[in-house]
């Protein structure tokens, strides 16, 4: 599309990532350019000039840059997860989320993971992903500082994140002690290749297998769930908060009931049932 904007900055260093008068941040650009121009936006910030590297692995653990692409994701982490024994096999959810997008390859090489994540959609698996994971969220503040957060709690509604004017998601973490654990992938769709409707994700945890819903309500919900009993209490709780999403790719009734078997399903993978 013609992207009707007047000006487009390619940051290379922090400072070029102060924003002036009606500035954006762009990422891969796969989104932006695809629907109307936000109101009052007239010029671009590439955050891909900064060079970040995508992603790294060391006695920390994994850092995935906000301008990592969903290709180079899948190429690296997600090739150290194809060993389902190994010290990664966590990384073993990275293919199966980047998959639940449904993209072509022109996108995959293009779109980022941070643009995934800020973006804020049910549908927008990169957070189902790195919550599973316990991973947190490395935001830079105008003001030249930083601060953490939880993935699970950056989304905070459909399309809404915890992200103030002017900041960046500058990379993620996922904790060293959290890459070897076993973890598991569920997802449901209307059609087989249509935007998923409920995800489920989780891993082994050090009390209980831990559960994330994505995708079929508005924000992210996590819990530690030691039994079948306690998971329907819980799915049914998120029904009594009002929190089950609807559009065109499934009812809320319809994705409360995929959510719940397919919960059900994680669960028993994780305990080993």
């Amino acid at each position: 599309m013609d992207l009707d904007i007047d000006t487009v900055r390619v940051a290379r260093t922090r400072a070029d990532c102060v924003l002036r008068p009606g500035e954006a941040f762009l990422g891969g650009g796969t989104y932006l350019y695809s629907e109307p121009v936000p109101p009052g936006v007239t010029g671009l910030v590439d955050l891909t000039g900064m060079g970040w590297e995508p992603w790294s692995v060391d006695g920390a653990g994994l850092r995935v840059a906000g301008t990592c692409t969903l290709e180079e994701l899948v190429s690296g982490p997600g090739s150290l997860g194809a060993d389902t024994g190994g010290p990664y096999r966590a990384l073993g959810l990275v293919a199966p989320c980047v998959s639940a997008l449904t993209l072509s390859a022109k996108v995959a090489r293009m779109a980022t993971i941070g643009g995934n994540l800020a973006l804020g959609l049910p549908a927008g698996s990169m957070v189902g992903l790195f919550a599973a994971l316990s991973a947190r969220a490395i935001v830079w503040t105008p003001d030249g500082g930083s601060r953490e957060l939880a993935v699970s709690d950056l989304v905070t509604g459909v399309g809404v994140v915890d992200l103030a004017p002017g900041e960046v998601l500058r990379e993620v973490r996922v904790p060293a002690r959290m890459l070897g654990q076993r973890a598991v992938f569920r997802r449901a769709s209307l059609t087989p290749a249509g935007r998923t409707a409920a995800m489920v994700t989780g891993r082994t945890g050090d009390r209980a297998p831990r559960i994330i819903v994505t995708a079929s309500v508005t924000t992210p919900h996590g819990l530690y769930v030691r039994d079948h009993d306690m998971l329907d209490r819980w799915i049914d709780w998120i029904g009594r908060e009002g929190a089950w999403y609807e559009d065109t790719h499934g009812s809320r009734e319809w994705r409360a009931a995929m959510t719940r078997r397919l919960a059900h399903e994680a669960f028993d993978e994780l305990s080993g049932a």
